[in-house]
């Protein structure tokens, strides 16, 4: 049609030597992609267009488009960018403190401990494995905790029942509970530790007496907190009227089912927090009053008589 005037699409065909159908998709095709347009005035003409000017017209738009579109990026970009400052600085602010800290030094340690118990608002969650700390920590122990307690915080604390026949940590749970702390004792406990509002727990280092490990990562953190507390809702309250005999009873049935389970004696005691020497005295005495050959004997014959006489026919079945 370049080398033509105007016509109609049956004359294209025609020229074209096609079908009027084919003709007709072709002449359809040709005008979606603007290469052909009508006449004005006369919409039955059709006339060719350049190349070309077909290209930027069915062109132009969408470049127009993408254009708006790089703007936009560019915009959004530029807005966010901004931002990074300052959302760098309250991540800065809100993980100020390291997620977990090792501390090697017995007076730092001391020191943050110290520090933690004056920052402390809510509660303050304390759990000490073994018979009982030594005097001299007890007294420097009770005059952080009352001031605490006297700020209004709340203090858990879990012993383990050998503490409750250690004279000195008597006479500290008498004198915490009358400024009202809570404490309890269980026979095993899962290990050492002191958490503060939930937000920071100090545990022991694996191999330094010495050293602690500050802990501040919050997912840690709530699960150690969850820990301690399912501990806490089995443990016995304390009570004023605590007693030897009370204590070595419950500590004596901790060993039973220890040595039930084959337990040595090294883990039985550092399970149940008493020396080794301590720990063997009361599995010869359990032995002795069950008349039983070995340990493992003597755990088992002591469940058995605690289980009553239709247990004990069962387990000889």
């Amino acid at each position: 049609m370049s080398n033509q005037g105007p016509c109609d699409a049956t004359t294209l065909g025609s020229a074209l030597g096609l079908p009027e159908s084919c003709a007709a998709s072709a002449v359809a095709t040709l005008i979606e992609l603007l290469l052909l347009r009508h006449l004005p005035g006369n919409p039955g003409q059709l006339v060719a267009v350049a190349p070309d000017a077909a290209l930027a017209a069915l062109v132009a738009p969408k470049e127009a488009g993408l254009r708006r579109q790089l703007a936009e990026i560019d915009r959004l970009r530029a807005e966010l960018t901004l931002l990074t400052p300052f959302y760098a600085e309250g991540r800065r602010q809100c993980q100020g403190r390291t997620p977990l800290t090792e501390i090697t030094d017995l007076k730092t340690v001391v020191g943050m401990i110290t520090e933690a118990t004056m920052r402390c608002r809510k509660e303050v969650r304390t759990c000490h494995p073994g018979g009982g700390r030594s005097p001299a920590l007890l007294e420097q122990a009770f005059v952080r905790d009352r001031d605490m307690l006297r700020r209004g915080v709340r203090m858990r604390t879990l012993y383990q029942h050998t503490a409750r026949y250690h004279l000195p940590t008597q006479e500290y749970a008498r004198r915490m509970t009358d400024e009202g702390a809570e404490i309890r004792t269980l026979s095993e406990l899962f290990g050492r530790m002191v958490a503060f509002d939930a937000e920071t727990v100090f545990i022991p280092h694996q191999d330094d007496l010495d050293a602690a490990i500050v802990i501040q990562e919050p997912s840690t953190v709530t699960y150690l907190c969850a820990t301690f507390d399912h501990a806490w809702s089995l443990a016995d309250p304390y009570h004023p009227a605590w007693t030897e005999s009370s204590a070595r009873d419950e500590v004596k049935q901790a060993i039973v089912r220890l040595l039930a389970e084959g337990m040595k004696d090294e883990m039985v005691a550092r399970r149940l927090g008493m020396s080794l020497r301590t720990c063997r005295k009361h599995i010869a005495k359990i032995m002795e009053q069950l008349g039983a050959a070995s340990r493992f004997q003597a755990g088992y014959l002591a469940r058995v008589q605690s289980s009553g006489p239709a247990s004990a026919a069962a387990g000889g079945t």
